[in-house]
């Protein structure tokens, strides 16, 4: 394994933390307060408008597709690394263009859509003019088995008609999101994985009703949100299937390998983040007669949150350079791998940071609480960590050629 970058690559990086040191780190605190203050916070505030087109002038843009007709054309490896240091911002995903679920749908897109789709959704999604949202948990069946959908995408001459209820629909509360991207069961006869499909649709075509806005330990995630979405006879032309009828499971692996390693990148930088944060405070604050870094456990607990983060990162771009040398399938295990291990790493050091802020880390005068969330909701997202421990422990047994289910 090899994970030295490219001199572009290396480039891109430098450029990256400058810009996040100059002008996103600095004004997101006042960021958020100022979108707090709104009497409708499900609005894009202007200084993300400027900061988006300063980032797209400067070429900061779309980094996360390695297909150069798109974008600088980066490895995944090359771009976990870019994705380490927007992980230390709520903003500097969408800043960049590089925010998910923007990023799992436009990969969709360049790789299975239609000439017409790509002209129709990816090419303003690659502007930055549009966003988009992913509809595929729903709330009445265990979603942890995706098999279980219940909601159809059923053809009906030359259309194909849409019912059912979505949930944690990522993104659509955004005023800019414009489109969905439906998985629905379309032939319940065919085997397991031929049975969906997945359906561009207009978030404004009609029988598509957005319910309500879920909160996250009461936060609504503006204006971002996690939505509750109704389709009640959503008929669209056939021509928006991507890929074709019963190909939904096929364009969901490929969808999801790199997304896990964005998600995961992310979550080690928002980790790196936490602990400078619990260090300062530490090292800042005395009790007992002692800064708080010298009372019980707590040198330990920053010892065991660097070492922690140094095997989630090497292990994050193992899984990434796998798939750039070998392939989604021959990435599945390390994949999942990281999936378990990302979240947990930054929740628990996120907890022991919030231990050691006292009072203050359970407050908003710090992003504590925020990453808290966000790294309990990564634990569920893109598949419970159960699901892919599952998976681990199969391609574990196959090698010894155990016979288990």
């Amino acid at each position: 394994m090899d994970f030295s970058i490219s001199a572009k690559a290396q480039d891109y990086l430098k450029r990256v933390k400058a810009f996040m040191a100059e002008e996103i780190i600095p004004i997101e605190d006042e960021y958020f307060r100022t979108l707090r203050q709104q009497e409708n916070p499900w609005v894009v505030l202007p200084v993300i408008r400027e900061l988006k087109a300063k980032a797209k002038a400067a070429g900061l843009w779309n980094m996360f597709l390695p297909m150069p007709e798109y974008g600088p054309g980066l490895t995944n490896a090359e771009y976990a690394l870019i994705a380490e240091e927007t992980g230390k911002s709520f903003i500097a995903p969408e800043i960049f263009n590089c925010n998910a679920p923007d990023t799992g749908n436009m990969e969709v897109l360049a790789h299975f859509g239609s000439e017409e789709q790509k002209a129709q959704w990816l090419a303003p999604l690659l502007e930055g003019e549009i966003r988009s949202a992913f509809c595929m948990t729903e709330p009445d069946v265990a979603s942890s088995d995706a098999t279980n959908m219940a909601a159809t995408a059923m053809i009906e001459g030359d259309e194909i008609v849409l019912n059912g209820r979505k949930w944690w629909s990522t993104g659509i509360g955004h005023p800019d999101c414009k489109v969905l991207i439906f998985m629905g069961l379309s032939n319940p006869d065919a085997p397991r994985h031929q049975q969906h499909s997945m359906v561009l649709v207009p978030k404004d075509m009609p029988g598509v009703k957005v319910e309500r806005m879920l909160p996250v330990f009461g936060d609504l995630d503006e204006p971002y949100g996690h939505g509750e979405v109704s389709f009640t006879n959503v008929r669209l032309p056939v021509s928006a299937v991507i890929k074709g009828v019963g190909r939904g499971f096929e364009i969901a692996q490929g969808r999801l390998g790199p997304g896990r390693i964005h998600h995961c990148m992310r979550a080690i930088g928002a980790s790196e983040r936490v602990l400078k944060l619990m260090i300062e405070r530490a090292m800042s604050r005395e009790a007992f007669g002692k800064p708080i870094i010298n009372l019980g456990g707590n040198r330990d607990i920053v010892a065991n949150a660097r070492m922690a983060i140094e095997q989630a990162r090497l292990l994050t771009l193992k899984a990434a350079w796998m798939l750039d040398t070998k392939g989604v399938m021959a990435a599945m295990s390390e994949v999942s791998q990281i999936k378990v291990v990302a979240p947990n790493v930054l929740q628990t050091i996120t907890d022991q940071a919030i231990q050691m802020h006292g009072g203050a880390g359970m407050s908003d005068d710090f992003p504590l609480t925020q990453i808290y969330a966000y790294a309990r909701c990564l634990r569920l997202a893109d598949g419970p960590d159960e699901v892919h421990r599952g998976l681990i422990s199969k391609f574990e047994l196959a090698k010894y050629k155990t016979k288990s289910k």
